[in-house]
């Protein structure tokens, strides 16, 4: 393998603990069209929680002529020397749930202007299979003027990262990788193994790898609209979803997925581009959208259960103020993308209620600037006719809720994870 410099494109959730990673053996340039992002992290602050600011600091370089180490940038010409360039752009769908691609064409302009004879480009972004041969190199031969496994070689490698998870940290994922050619396979193969202690498999094709990363998110988005399913039903009934999954569970090989809502950037977005690929083909997948259908209805869906409840107890609806714990779209994580937590914001405030939202983890313009709503980061000094427990974030579980209700306020665990009596739950 020939001595590396990488060029990571792309500094978000899934770049930046990549560029870290690699920073400890070879010289990294992040780069990013977000000048205060790149400013950030050069101050050694992120944003996104994912890289502690004593870990980032340790492998920050001042030049990008440093032998090992982090320079981020916002300037093209910092990554002209670099020899592998590693795409990790977001892949996001539009708002009739159709595939976005431009970011990733985007990023194969940006590459192919600085793109030379041998160099290695390697996306990571999810996406259908072949994409990366249909959408993305054709873009990098026409700006960098190269021949494709002539000039310049392509790899696949699915990122596996999990927001706000520090346990599963992304060099104790199993990587999967995958080369072009034999030789760029077996190169980037290299690349990874130098520093996934988790280690790596190679795939034998670029469109396997794809597939591969495509039908993980799906399978899981499947499971949950089951269990999501299942929670309906068991309402209905009026049996306790998350003690008949306790039971279920004793057995060995049922598998332990929970109801809830299905958001952010991957389990709620990926399904949709196998589902485009497959229609393409005259395919039309039934499992696959129906589990999309089911997990996409369930902000409403929670809505609706809670004014229900409210009605039962007497309390009215038009003006009542209500209090959503959490907008990310996971717990411990500030990460607020596609998070569905907004649906069931909206589904409340159309029946006329009055929202007020706490979440100490995240950003408020981020917010604001994503969906238009004011959120606190501090416990609010006040009452309220009903709290919706959206996110179950450690910093929650200790609440004092005898300080936020009034008189038959009703308390909807959407999780099923307090420990304090409820008046609903999934």
């Amino acid at each position: 393998m020939k001595k590396a410099k990488i060029a990571i494109i792309g500094l978000g959730y899934v770049g930046l603990p990549l560029a870290r990673l690699f920073a400890t053996k070879f010289s990294v340039v992040g780069f990013d069209i977000n000048t205060e992002r790149v400013s950030e992290l050069m101050s050694g602050l992120d944003s996104t929680l994912e890289i502690d600011n004593e870990t980032l600091k340790s492998v920050l370089v001042d030049d990008v002529s440093d032998a090992n180490g982090l320079y981020c940038t916002n300037q093209l010409e910092k990554i002209k020397d670099c020899n592998y360039y590693i795409v990790t752009v977001p892949t996001p769908v539009d708002k009739n749930n159709r595939p976005v691609l431009t970011p990733l064409v985007k990023a194969s302009e940006t590459v192919g202007t600085v793109l030379k004879k041998d160099d290695i480009v390697i996306y990571e972004s999810t996406v259908y299979p072949g994409a990366t041969e249909e959408e993305c190199i054709p873009v990098l031969e026409k700006v960098s003027g190269l021949i494709f496994n002539t000039d310049f070689y392509v790899g696949y490698s699915p990122e596996r990262i999990n927001p706000g998870d520090k346990e599963h940290t992304v060099e104790k994922i199993l990587k999967v990788t995958s080369g072009s050619t034999h030789r760029a396979a077996k190169i980037i193969d290299d690349l990874y193994s130098s520093v996934i202690t988790a280690g790596t498999y190679s795939a034998s094709s670029i469109k396997v790898a794809e597939a591969s990363k495509v039908i993980e998110n799906s399978q899981r988005d499947i499971n949950i609209a089951f269990v999501n399913e299942l929670a309906k039903i068991f309402n209905l009934m009026e049996i306790d979803t998350h003690e008949v999954l306790k039971a279920a569970g004793t057995k060995w090989n049922f598998l332990p997925f929970q109801p809830g809502l299905v958001g952010g950037h991957c389990i709620g977005v990926d399904p949709y581009y196998l589902a485009q690929k497959a229609e393409e083909l005259g395919y039309h997948p039934e499992i696959i959208l129906a589990g999309r259908r089911m997990n996409d209805g369930m902000g409403d869906y929670v809505a609706k259960e809670f004014v229900k409840l409210m009605i039962k107890k007497g309390l009215s609806i038009k003006d009542a103020e209500v209090l959503i714990m959490g907008i990310t779209f996971k717990e411990n994580c500030p990460d607020v993308r596609n998070t569905k937590v907004v649906d069931v914001i909206k589904s409340l405030q159309d029946y006329g209620i009055n929202i007020s939202i706490y979440d100490p983890w995240v950003s408020p313009i981020v917010v604001m600037n994503e969906y238009g709503l004011v959120v606190t980061t501090e416990i609010p000094n006040k009452q309220f006719d009903g709290i919706v427990h959206a996110v179950a974030h450690n910093q929650f579980e200790n609440t004092d809720f005898s300080e936020l209700k009034k008189a038959n306020c009703i308390l909807f665990d959407v999780k099923g994870t307090l420990k304090v009596k409820v008046e609903g739950k999934l």
